[in-house]
């Protein structure tokens, strides 16, 4: 049951993060059509169809990002203003223990996180298609930095432990390709290969038809080999993996993450803690919140010379050094061997002590 207390402080908690949530994305949305506004037009969409095709995933996005840190300067910012009216001396004055003061803080706090954390698995990854499909498009396409001279459409990968398969000039359209061939490995030695002059993806049956085939099957010395017109062969890789997506990763909501990142782990694939990292920080980043808000919490509610502003200072502070680590921790990830679970879980485990340190200092 909510007392009176609960009620006034969690309505200027959700109040003043809702404020300042917004404020922020409607600054965010202004430089970021400032910055754009060359491709919107060369785009030649109207202004409602940017809406749909750009801003309704660029929104969510940006509120992704903020999402934590607009948390632990909202807190700040209220809770300072409560101290600054000496609120907090006269709730503790009245009887009300320390750690009864913080429960409406936390309660908001959790709230929060839920809604955060089902917006990272299944919200945000939808307005990210949106979002970058519109970018790989209109923006990415028109920057200096993007060149054909770096893409390819000749792949070569694995398949399972011991299936490898290769194929030249694919095309994305009708997801075909030409000189097509696959090798089957037992131990180090050759023991398949299957080669055709193309092959394309069967729709109806979903999976790739070879035309123009020939089979090897070899056995130390003994090799059969055979010619067929036609074969269907499952090579467990679908049409849209093989499609360049620098933005797969935001893209797939994270049950879908968790079936890519398996099915590239089966292939043998390398260079996956870009995914893996992404997929820890899902669950990391809301409880960054529950985090940030008790560390806003024992700075804000202490009535210091300075006031509200050395309050914000510290807070702005506080959470760059956050991103900071995180962006530190996340490179390492991706670029080196960090464990990727660590990656994305570390900085709440720093700022976790560090909360509990402050919470210790704190006069009660």
């Amino acid at each position: 049951m909510l007392k009176l207390l609960d009620r006034y402080i969690l309505r200027k908690f959700l109040g003043t993060f809702i404020f300042t949530l917004l404020v922020i994305t409607v600054i965010a949305v202004v430089i970021d059509t400032s910055e754009k506004a060359d491709d919107f037009v060369k785009s030649g969409m109207t202004a409602w169809q940017l809406v749909i095709h750009y801003y309704i995933g660029f929104v969510p996005f940006i509120m992704s990002m903020i999402f934590p840190l607009m948390t632990f300067i909202a807190v700040i910012y209220f809770s300072s203003k409560m101290a600054g009216r000496s609120e907090f001396i006269a709730i503790l004055a009245g009887g009300v223990r320390y750690n009864r003061m913080l429960r409406p803080y936390f309660l908001g706090s959790v709230i929060l996180a839920l809604i955060f954390w089902w917006a990272s698995q299944y919200w945000v990854p939808r307005a990210n298609e949106i979002r970058t499909d519109f970018q790989a498009v209109y923006v990415d396409r028109n920057s200096s930095y993007n060149s054909d001279y770096y893409r390819t459409n000749n792949y070569y990968l694995r398949v399972d432990p011991t299936t490898y398969v290769g194929f030249r000039y694919y095309d994305t359209v009708n997801k075909s390709a030409s000189n097509f061939f696959m090798q089957r490995l037992k131990g180090n030695k050759v023991n398949y290969n299957l080669r055709a002059e193309t092959v394309k993806w069967d729709p109806v049956k979903k999976d790739w038809r070879l035309q123009g085939v020939i089979e090897r099957k070899i056995d130390g010395l003994k090799e059969t080999v055979t010619k067929l017109d036609s074969l269907h062969v499952n090579l467990n890789v679908l049409p849209k993996e093989l499609r360049r997506d620098d933005y797969l990763k935001d893209k797939l909501t994270t049950p879908e993450l968790h079936q890519f990142i398996h099915m590239e782990e089966v292939r043998g694939a390398e260079g996956l803690n870009t995914f893996k990292v992404e997929l820890y920080h899902r669950d990391a980043t809301p409880f960054s919140v529950i985090i940030m808000t008790l560390m806003g919490a024992v700075i804000g509610t202490r009535k210091i010379r300075g006031g509200s502003g050395l309050h914000l200072a510290m807070g702005i502070v506080m959470a760059a050094i956050f991103v900071v680590m995180d962006k530190f921790s996340v490179t390492f990830s991706t670029k080196g061997s960090f464990p990727p679970m660590i990656a994305a879980w570390l900085p709440n485990i720093i700022f976790s002590g560090l909360a509990f340190w402050l919470y210790a200092r704190t006069p009660k």
